[in-house]
């Protein structure tokens, strides 16, 4: 570290001179003023530490040059004309936003030449005064336009100048519009003249401003009230909504900070069609969590015919990604864009949409450092929780839409942060004038300022990727199943083994969508249990109001309860292991104290509940019963209920989850009880036992070869990858604990249906089962006279002659004639005796 040090005195006394003391970094001296002590810190910066500073203009001094930090080998170019931070400038982000007119940079420029023979002269005549003049930005207050007149055609210019710069020479605003003139006309009097660059964007930038408020206000003269919204988008929008739309079509780079549940999504889709609409854009990027992203797309693909794609897959595949994908959407995650910047900026997208910007909130991390350098003409951000904890959070999300907005980061908190004497910040101050700062990029609305607007219930269904643990899982579990498929599709139908198999493989290919936990109580793969924490944090920080959370396994709403005892959230807990002397009072907690904010429950311990404190349902898994989906909605969407409800399934992507809205839309004979009913699923009728396998057919798209793998498996993140370990075990078959049937697996005995298969049991005492159930099951059905007459109807067949023949399924002829010579054996032994 180079650290400058004063001489040793000359005096008799030899003794040392002290070295000044050190500028503290987060504690004002009560001796300097708050610039006068961000100057001093920026100063001491460049002083103590390592930068390589390259001269790479004409002068000696006064030249420019190239700064490279040492310890992060960043580079930045560095303009030294003064020496009182008038007039020098850097191209780091600090130096633009402090407005000291110095950074470390620039100091340690300064540092260096300081040591240069003839530096100390240079220096005392003043500073580097050009005779050309020029058109620079002035970053000191707020950036400004300003105009230099060097001695060359000095009368022209001063001329000139009064038509477009005020008596301070900046640009006066009514010439922005027109500041192409201005230069034309000032290359006309002298070809050496001037417009930096950083000037010329600043005033293109702002042109734009202005140019797109009056073609949107002229395009939509009715605002929010005009009907061209209605052909945008393939749904009605709510007023609040298209308000929103308008507010960020209008600002071009803007904040949608709505209360969770009121739209966000579908106005930032909307604001994206317009703009596709009107002014042509090609590209759109969403940065999003990982979780998020099929969540997306679906909504793209529900309200527009604009085609999206999903980046996924390693570094090589994703980079063909970006350079091939011809989608209007590109959807990356936070992750993702981390690690490709430099892809992601090189495709050149026209406006980037970033969900959950409460990911950037801290503006040391890397996450954060990454997004804001994404290059987008327009810009839309979505948060319902803007600022959580601190005013810093709110200041890094700007940062993205205007990063000069607020003002350097030390003025901003000086002038809202108040603090005792030992700096701990005890509150806000002065935060109206934070609001006015952000009037024309910012948009916030409550639910309670809309309420007129919503529907009384409103259904919303959130697409879950699993990790790569659970994906495997469950594409095992789906190849059983795709083989039970084919044998039923070649031999007609399955034997009880053979059901019970199907069966339980359905049912955990239900349970991994959740968590591998409910399967093992050991590992914890999962994803829902994050997002649903996501929600909750929205929600409870945004309201005073109650949610009720579902699930129809214990074990998953006992990870939820985990998560909400480590967070110190107050809960109650219901399911069908708690006596119904005790239910009474966790329904009169949640009910009368406003503390108790979340109600977990499964199916089992959820019926005839009053949950009307409640305003938000989430399923954690929903089940194929459309009758016990609505029972669950039933709690707290009932008469009586105040307020307006929402509805949030959580839906496990490219899965049985998935497939099953899509292909069974909760009918067929899935709905009917088939796969919720308990017992009588091992024994179905034919007809009823066909129509279930042709939904299983349906929803598992099993291929017609039964030596075929299901491959349904998708490239995961390296996000999700890290935190998660791998399985202790393949799990194929339920722990005994766990062998409940698609329902509650931790209820009473007498709903719980033991689906288990024993490799090892006894033949002899499985073929003497199998009978008894059979005899069991042909005495229920002689019992009733129409049954007996379908059975009847089923057994006989008539040829062409009219003659009766007795027809018995079969799974092959192999059967037929193993049968027949095990029959024929046996004969003869016992002729031989």
């Amino acid at each position: 570290m180079a650290t400058k040090r004063l001489s040793k005195s000359k005096s008799a006394s030899k003794k040392k001179v002290e070295s000044p003391k050190k500028i503290p970094y987060y504690r004002k001296p009560d001796n300097l003023t708050l610039d006068q002590w961000q100057i001093a810190l920026r100063k001491q910066f460049g002083q103590e530490n390592e930068f390589e500073v390259t001269n790479i203009g004409q002068e000696k001094f006064f030249s420019d040059f190239q700064v490279v930090n040492k310890a992060t080998n960043n580079a930045y170019k560095v303009a030294i004309r003064s020496t009182d931070d008038s007039k020098n400038f850097c191209e780091c982000l600090d130096f633009k936003t402090n407005r000291l007119g110095v950074c470390k940079h620039i100091s340690a420029t300064l540092h260096h030449l300081s040591g240069i023979h003839g530096a100390k002269k240079a220096f005392k005549e003043g500073s580097f005064e050009p005779t050309y003049s020029s058109v620079y930005l002035d970053y000191r207050n707020g950036r400004q336009i300003k105009i230099r007149i060097g001695e060359e055609n000095k009368s022209d210019y001063t001329k000139l100048a009064q038509q477009y710069f005020d008596e301070n020479n900046n640009l006066k605003p009514a010439s922005f519009p027109i500041f192409e003139i201005f230069l034309e006309e000032a290359k006309k009097i002298n070809k050496r003249f001037r417009c930096y660059a950083d000037a010329l964007d600043f005033v293109i930038a702002e042109r734009d401003k202005i140019r797109r408020k009056e073609f949107f206000t002229k395009l939509i003269p009715e605002g929010y009230e005009d009907l061209s919204f209605e052909s945008l988008v393939k749904i009605e929008l709510f007023p609040y909504q298209k308000k929103g739309v308008f507010f960020a079509a209008t600002a071009g780079r803007s904040l949608i900070a709505d209360e969770m549940g009121l739209g966000k999504t579908l106005q930032a889709i909307t604001t994206a069609e317009l703009y596709k609409k009107e002014l042509g854009i090609n590209r759109v990027l969403i940065v999003c969590p990982t979780s998020l992203k099929y969540q997306w797309k679906s909504e793209i693909e529900r309200f527009t015919e604009s085609t999206v794609h999903v980046i996924e897959g390693t570094l090589i595949k994703r980079a063909a990604q970006y350079q091939y994908v011809d989608a209007f959407y590109v959807i990356v995650s936070y992750h993702t864009t981390t690690q490709d910047l430099d892809l992601l900026n090189k495709m050149e997208a026209d406006m980037v949409i970033l969900d959950e910007a409460q990911r950037i909130k801290n503006w040391k991390t890397k996450v954060s450092q990454q997004i804001k350098k994404l290059n987008t003409p327009y810009a839309l951000i979505l948060t319902g929780t803007p600022l959580e904890n601190k005013l810093e959070e709110l200041y890094s999300i700007t940062q993205l839409i205007d990063v000069y907005r607020l003002g350097p980061v030390y003025r901003f908190l000086d002038q809202h942060q108040i603090s005792d004497e030992s700096g701990k910040v005890v509150g806000y101050k002065n935060l109206h004038e934070i609001s006015k700062l952000l009037s024309d990029i910012l948009i916030r609305r409550t639910k309670k300022e809309v309420l007129s607007q919503l529907p009384k219930r409103m259904d919303k269904n959130l697409f879950v990727p699993m990790t790569q643990e659970q994906m495997n899982i469950h594409n095992e579990l789906g190849d059983n199943v795709a083989k039970l498929v084919n044998k039923w599709r070649r031999y007609g139908f399955l034997n009880e083994t053979d059901r019970r198999r199907l069966i339980l493989s359905l049912s955990q290919m239900r349970m991994v969508c959740d968590s591998t936990f409910i399967l093992d109580q050991k590992t914890r793969h999962d994803t829902k249990i994050e997002e649903v924490m996501n929600i909750l944090e929205e929600f409870l920080e945004n309201s005073e109001e109650k949610v009720v959370i579902f699930s129809q396994w214990e074990r998953m709403t006992r990870l939820v309860a985990q998560e909400l005892t480590d967070r110190e959230i107050k809960f109650e807990n219901l399911h069908g292991g708690i006596e119904s002397t005790k239910r009474k009072d966790l329904l009169d907690n949640f009910q009368n104290d406003p503390a108790s904010r979340v109600f977990l429950s499964t199916d089992a311990g959820g019926v005839g509940l009053n949950l009307q404190a409640a305003s938000l349902l989430i399923n954690l898994d929903i089940p194929w019963n459309p009758a016990i989906l609505e029972q669950r909605i039933a709690r707290i969407y009932r008469l009586g209920q105040e307020r307006n409800v929402s509805i949030i399934n959580l839906i496990s992507t490219g899965t049985i989850e998935h497939k099953m809205l899509d292909v069974l839309k909760f009918k067929g004979a899935m709905a009917e009880g088939v796969l919720d009913g308990g017992e009588d699923t091992i024994f179905l009728g034919e007809d009823k036992f066909k129509q279930f396998m042709n939904s299983v057919e349906s929803l598992t798209d099993a291929p017609q070869n039964e030596n075929t793998i299901i491959d349904s498996s998708e490239e995961h993140e390296a996000e999700e990858q890290d935190s998660v370990n791998h399985a202790e075990s393949s799990l194929v078959s339920l722990p005994e604990s766990a062998t409940t049937f698609f329902g509650d697996d931790d209820v009473s005995e007498e709903t719980m249906v033991d689906l288990s298969v024993s490799e090892s049991a006894n033949p002899n005492e499985e073929l003497i089962k199998n009978g008894v159930q059979f005899f069991t099951q042909l005495a229920q059905t002689l019992k009733n006279p129409n049954d007996s007459r379908e059975l009847i109807e089923h057994l006989i067949q008539k040829d062409e002659t009219g003659k009766l023949f007795l027809k018995i399924p079969i799974e092959s002829e192999s059967i037929v004639t193993d049968t027949l010579q095990s029959l024929g054996a046996i004969f003869g032994a016992l002729l031989k005796k």
